[in-house]
């Protein structure tokens, strides 16, 4: 029975709690040319869009001068009214080799709004010519699991690695007062902030405790890396925590 109240209670917390929850999609890819006659030359473009298509932002736009044979991208941009909108993304001049390319989301939009909870698309295009190139496009979902993809390679994307990473740091307890861990993630040991006095007990996944406790610094540093529930018995708060090396 406590097994089951700790289910329910996290599920409660993770799936309507946090409709806009804040984190940090990292985007990872190697390039290589589509057979253009300017090869290796190229320009190149990754951005995201929502569940219908709409554009969200731009995250990387090497192009400049030749940005126009990057149609997919215009296309896109020119619909959401902000043609070749770069705001708050990593840009320059046509590359003049192919390489990992790396870039950051971090879960706004190109006006600065947090956006919600849901599934997302990222896109890429390259080309090495005066007309379309290759273009392809890989779904992730922003919420409140972290997730990493490494989707198969497509023509000029390779090696692409996607990683949603979503903050956990801290919840808004029934008093309506910020809980928090840091550092999160983390090597095991850390530090909760605005608790009250009372008993801590840790869960792994499997709702095993693996720790129980007064105070607010905790060291679970021998337990395997993974995800741990944090209980805060005295006002029925749970917090996400992530275990790494």
């Amino acid at each position: 029975m406590k097994k089951l109240l700790l289910t329910m209670l996290l599920a409660t917390i993770l799936g309507t709690a946090m409709a806009q929850t804040t984190g940090e999609f990292n985007v990872t890819v190697t390039t290589s040319e589509t057979g253009g006659n300017y090869a290796p030359r190229n320009v190149v473009a990754i951005w995201i869009e929502d569940g219908q298509g709409n554009f969200v932002k731009t995250l990387l736009a090497y192009a400049a001068t030749r940005k126009t044979h990057l149609n997919t991208w215009q296309a896109s941009t020119n619909n959401a009214g902000s043609e070749f909108n770069t705001v708050d993304a990593i840009t320059g001049a046509t590359q003049n080799s192919h390489a990992t390319r790396t870039c950051t989301w971090d879960g706004t939009d190109y006006l600065g709004n947090e956006v919600s909870d849901g599934d997302y698309t990222v896109w890429m295009e390259l080309t090495d010519k005066n007309s379309t190139g290759n273009y392809s496009s890989f779904s992730f979902t922003k919420g409140p699991d972290d997730a990493v993809l490494t989707p198969d390679n497509e023509p000029s994307f390779s090696s692409v690695e996607l990683v949603w990473t979503a903050d956990q740091t801290g919840l808004i307890d029934n008093s309506g007062i910020k809980v928090s861990i840091s550092p999160n993630p983390g090597n095991g040991v850390f530090q909760l902030s605005n608790i009250p006095s009372g008993k801590i007990t840790v869960y792994n996944l499997a709702g095993k405790t693996i720790h129980t406790q007064y105070g607010n610094q905790i060291n679970i540093s021998g337990q395997p890396d993974g995800i741990y529930l944090v209980h805060i018995e005295q006002n029925s708060t749970i917090l996400k925590y992530i275990k790494s090396k």
